[in-house]
C-alpha cells in the first residue's frame, strides 16, 4: 500500500510539472497571436493590391505571350511552409499529409520541421523577412522562365479562425488568363506595354504572395499551439484530479488498515 501511495505522489508531481509547462507555452503562444495576425492582415492588403494589377494584365491579349503564361518546362515545384516547432496539435502533420498528395514534386521547405523532414538546411518560418521572400520569388521566377519546372505552388495553412486552420495549396505559376475581365477603351494604359509591365510585376506578385502565405501560416501555427496547450492543460488538470482522488483513497485505506492492526493488537 505504501508503494502505491508513493507511486501516486510521484505521478501527481510529474503531471503537475507538465501542467506548468503547457500553461507557459500557452501564454507564449497567446502573446504572439496578436502580432502574428496583424502581420498577416498587412501582407494580405499588399498582396490584394498586387493581385488586382496582375488580374488586369492577365486579361490583356498582349500578355498571352508572356513567359509566365506559357510554361516551357515540365514538372512541379512546391514550396512547403510548416512550423519551426512541434506541440501545435496537427498543424505540421496536416501540412505534410497534403504535401504527400502531390507526387514527384520538387520540395522547397520553409520552417525547421519541414526542413528536417525533407533533409534541407534549416530555414525559419517565424523569422522570414519580406526581403528574403522576394529573393526566393525572384529565383523561382527565373527558374520558371528558364524552363526548370512548369508549375509552382505554395503549400501553406489558411487562417479561418483561432480555432480553425486548414492547409491548402495555392498554385502561383503559370498564370491563367482572366475570363470575362477584358478592359475596354476606358481601361488602364500601361507603358511601355502590358507584357513588359507583367514581366516586371510578376516577381513582385510572387514575392508578395509568398510573404503573405508565410505570415498566415505562422499565425495558424501559434493559434494551433495555443489551442493544443489549452487542451493539454485541461487534460492534465483532469488527470491530476483523478490521481489525487486515488491518492486520498489509498492513504485513507492505509490509515484504516493501521488503525485496525493497532486495535487488533491491543486486544491480545
Amino acid at each position: 500500500m505504501g508503494a502505491d501511495i508513493k507511486s501516486l505522489r510521484i505521478r501527481i508531481r510529474s503531471v503537475d510539472s507538465t501542467l506548468h509547462l503547457t500553461k507557459a507555452m500557452g501564454l507564449v503562444a497567446s502573446s504572439k497571436i496578436r502580432k502574428a495576425t496583424r502581420n498577416m492582415a498587412q501582407t494580405r492588403e499588399y498582396t490584394a493590391a498586387v493581385e488586382d494589377l496582375v488580374s488586369v494584365l492577365r486579361a490583356a491579349p498582349e500578355c498571352e505571350r508572356s513567359p509566365y503564361m506559357m510554361p516551357s518546362g515540365q514538372g512541379t515545384r512546391l514550396i512547403v511552409i510548416a512550423g519551426d516547432r512541434g506541440l501545435a496539435g496537427g498543424y505540421n502533420a496536416n501540412v505534410f499529409r497534403l504535401a504527400a498528395t502531390v507526387p514527384e514534386a520538387e520540395i522547397l521547405p520553409i520552417g525547421r520541421r519541414a526542413c528536417e523532414r525533407y533533409g534541407k538546411p534549416a530555414v525559419s518560418s517565424e523569422v522570414f523577412p519580406a526581403a528574403q521572400a522576394q529573393e526566393w520569388a525572384d529565383a523561382q521566377c527565373r527558374d520558371f522562365r528558364e524552363g526548370k519546372f512548369g508549375k509552382l505552388g505554395i503549400l501553406f495553412t489558411r487562417y479561418r479562425s483561432l480555432m480553425s486552420q486548414e492547409p491548402d495549396i495555392l498554385w502561383v505559376l503559370p498564370l491563367e488568363k482572366s475570363e470575362g475581365t477584358e478592359q475596354g477603351g476606358a481601361g488602364p494604359v500601361f507603358e511601355p506595354d502590358e507584357q513588359t509591365v507583367m514581366d516586371t510585376a510578376v516577381p513582385a506578385y510572387v514575392g508578395g504572395v509568398l510573404a503573405a502565405c508565410i505570415r498566415e501560416s505562422f499565425a495558424c501555427e501559434v493559434s494551433a499551439r495555443r489551442m493544443a496547450m489549452d487542451s493539454a492543460g485541461k487534460n492534465a488538470q483532469e488527470m491530476i484530479d483523478r490521481l489525487q482522488l486515488q491518492y486520498n483513497r489509498a492513504r485513507q485505506n492505509s490509515i484504516t488498515q493501521e488503525i485496525t492492526e493497532i486495535v487488533a493488537g491491543s486486544g491480545l
